[in-house]
């Protein structure tokens, strides 16, 4: 069986919306993972914040899991955010755990806070023709050093590795946070394959960031077990948020 699975941070619930549901809709992946999701419900919000509902409304994607890290407490409202997964095939389990921070009802968004924000790993089963397949999404905690192994990161990885070691048939996507050669990440090697190792520049978009330092950062990852094969794969330069889609034609046996 070849799906098509796509991993995406929208940037703030999608600050670039109308590229986003194009992109998504061409693409019409079997899988996608995402974060930085808003899952706001009052219709006079503004599209990215309530971007799970409108993506759900727009894209043909009838099983959908939300993962919330937090409320955000904003002039517009508390709004929760956190990540998503979107899938053409049934969720039939599904599980959220934190690295840091539990959830938190008071947080607010700024780079004060940042370092404190929660994140979690997003953990769903899915029913498919060939069996069970499991998919971990998630954000990594932040840390402006992509080096830095930290408490926090360290327990990043622990968490990861205690819930994909064991399973057959396992993606693993997100936006990390993290560098790859960053500790925690080649922990996670070891267990999985880092499917764009050392292939990449950047995984931002340029356009989009002032900072030059992140046109060496590579954050994005998707990892797979060793059953799965990789038959394609992509990162296109596209501006429809500030980090680069990723893109992977996989083979599930």
């Amino acid at each position: 069986m070849n799906i098509k699975f796509i991993c995406l941070n929208l940037w703030q619930g999608g600050n670039l919306f109308d590229g986003i549901l194009d992109f998504l809709k061409a693409e019409d992946a079997d899988i996608v993972a995402l974060q930085e999701v808003y899952n706001g419900v009052t219709p006079n919000l503004e599209r990215k914040y309530r971007s799970l509902q409108v993506i759900q409304d727009k894209l043909n994607y009838p099983f959908t899991d939300f993962a919330p890290a937090f409320l955000d407490n904003r002039k517009e409202g508390k709004i929760e955010q956190g990540n998503a997964v979107l899938s053409k095939f049934p969720i039939i389990e599904n599980n959220i755990e934190f690295f840091n921070e539990p959830y938190r009802k008071d947080y607010t968004e700024e780079e004060k806070n940042f370092p404190s924000c929660p994140r979690n790993l997003e953990y769903v089963v899915l029913d498919t023709p060939e069996g069970n397949l499991n998919i971990f999404n998630l954000q990594g905690v932040w840390d402006l050093d992509g080096d830095n192994y930290s408490e926090r990161r360290q327990k990043m990885s622990d968490v990861i590795i205690k819930n994909i070691r064991g399973k057959e048939n396992v993606i693993l996507a997100g936006d990390t946070n993290a560098r790859p050669t960053n500790e925690a990440i080649r922990r996670i090697g070891k267990y999985l394959s880092n499917i764009f190792a050392g292939e990449l520049k950047t995984t931002f978009n340029m356009k989009r960031k002032d900072d030059q330092g992140y046109a060496q950062a590579v954050v994005d990852m998707i990892f797979v077990s060793p059953k799965i094969k990789v038959i394609s794969k992509s990162c296109p330069n596209i501006d429809i948020s500030d980090h680069l889609p990723l893109i992977a034609n996989l083979q599930i046996k």
